[in-house]
């Protein structure tokens, strides 16, 4: 092994110790997924309290797609820590907001106007605000297998009950939910002439009709690729359609990019695929590459909706989240960074789809750019979800040096979002481990007397 280096064991016994301590005394809700506790971390290398090395296909789901501690990033927001770091926006304005608001506005597909908040799910909230405000209405329509964040109105949006929504009702009302075009498990059969895309944007018809009048509605928010819903994505057709139909009706469409943006599908965003102009964009995730920092950018009449000092809060667009931003818009804009992206999805989609030519675990391998999923089932046939074997495939991954991340609704995929910085030789290192854990969990499963493992959960 060239760049996972293993000392102790996993969890070697100083992440034991900051194991129990997290036991001891954090909340129950905030549960682990990773068994070692981090110390340094460089472009796309983990290494924890004990001295062992990881190969980090996570990114911090999907929030270091510039990579871990950057220089330049780092740079930038040491800078900004050395002249100030905090006024609050709205008290006392700084150059560095409007300059970003700027750049996003010109970089956003139909982007003209910016308002930055701290997390993706804040400013979800906000641009239902801006939607409800325009449109005078107060119906919104999301998404199955949708994710848009936990907080209220948020959690509400989000199509997952466990472990999010269950046991917190009544969540934020007049949320309706409309099947999503998912090719491997379709909400609808085709009839004569029609694309699967068109067919899944008229779904929203039946909840016109039968849920909600389309004039009650404020917006719609859909995700251009499903992100916890298991990268999901959808034919090129699907959101010109969808979008087409909120014109009509008058409604604000609006696209969550938190996960998809910022080169990881390939493009800038992910929208940029279909040739969708949104009316408003949510950003999140890589735009500061692990600072708190996000922004609805959109059509100027949507986002100017609210009334003056509507908006706002203590932190929103924090100097040195903005600098930190600033940095990560430089790394980007050649478009070498987009195009490691196509080719590190080219791998993996290529590695997992000849896999799944001998592993009958598996049963899609899909994405866009580097955002990339594999689902498993128990049988192709059924496509029953397995989600135990999923769970002690990124055991394994773990215990052998590899950080990965499960997806879906009923958490039965393997997502990618490794740095895009990622090595070729770090990548290929990092397959090899996943692939044989997935080989032995799938011939672990054939000849187990129940035919499948028992889910770890």
């Amino acid at each position: 092994m060239g760049y996972i280096k293993l000392t102790t064991e996993i969890p070697g016994p100083k992440s034991r110790e900051v194991l129990a301590r997290h036991e001891r005394f954090v909340a129950r809700a905030l549960a682990l997924g990773f068994p070692a506790a981090i110390s340094r971390a460089k472009g796309a290398l983990l290494t924890d309290v004990d001295g062992n090395q990881f190969i980090d296909l996570a990114g911090g789901v999907g929030v270091l797609n510039v990579g871990h501690s950057d220089p330049e990033v780092v740079g930038a927001a040491r800078e900004q820590l050395e002249r100030f770091v905090h006024t609050d926006y709205t008290v006392a304005p700084y150059a560095l907001y409007s300059e970003l608001a700027e750049r996003l506005a010109r970089l956003v597909p139909g982007g003209e106007k910016a308002a930055f908040f701290n997390a993706g799910a804040e400013a979800v909230e906000n641009a239902i605000k801006m939607a409800r405000a325009y449109t005078g209405r107060k119906a919104v329509i999301s998404f199955e297998g949708g994710f848009h964040g936990r907080t209220w109105m948020a959690l509400a949006l989000t199509s997952k009950t466990s472990p999010y929504k269950q046991g917190f009702l009544p969540l934020a009302g007049e949320v309706y939910r409309v099947p999503y075009a998912y090719p491997y498990r379709p909400p609808v059969r085709l009839e004569d002439g029609q694309s699967f895309g068109e067919a899944s944007a008229e779904l929203l018809e039946k909840t016109f009709s039968n849920y909600v009048a389309s004039d009650d509605v404020a917006a719609l928010i859909v995700e251009p690729v499903l992100g916890e819903g298991g990268f999901v994505v959808p034919p090129n057709d699907y959101l010109p359609a969808l979008k087409r139909k909120c014109e009509e009706r008058g409604i604000v469409f609006i696209a969550d990019e938190v996960q998809t943006g910022f080169g990881r599908t390939g493009k800038m965003f992910a929208v940029e695929h279909s040739g969708v102009e949104p009316d408003l964009v949510i950003l999140a995730k890589s735009l500061a590459a692990g600072f708190p920092l996000s922004a609805v950018v959109g059509r100027a009449e949507v986002v100017d909706a609210p009334r003056v000092a509507a908006l706002g809060g203590t932190y929103p667009g924090n100097p040195v989240a903005l600098a930190s931003a600033m940095a990560v818009l430089d790394k980007l804009e050649d478009g070498e960074l987009l195009h490691r992206s196509q080719e590190i999805g080219s791998d993996i989609r290529e590695r997992f789809s000849s896999l799944a030519e001998r592993v009958n675990l598996i049963g899609d391998v899909r994405g866009l750019g580097s955002m990339v999923a594999v689902e498993f089932v128990r049988d192709r046939e059924s496509k029953a979800p397995a989600k135990g074997e999923v769970g002690e495939i990124l055991k394994l991954a773990a215990e052998r040096g590899v950080l990965v991340l499960s997806a879906g609704v009923e958490a039965n995929c393997i997502r990618f979002l490794a740095p895009l910085v990622i090595t070729d030789e770090q990548l290929e290192e990092a397959l090899d481990v996943l692939e044989g854990c997935v080989r032995e969990v799938a011939a672990t499963r054939e000849t187990s007397p129940a035919g499948a493992l028992a889910d770890p959960t």
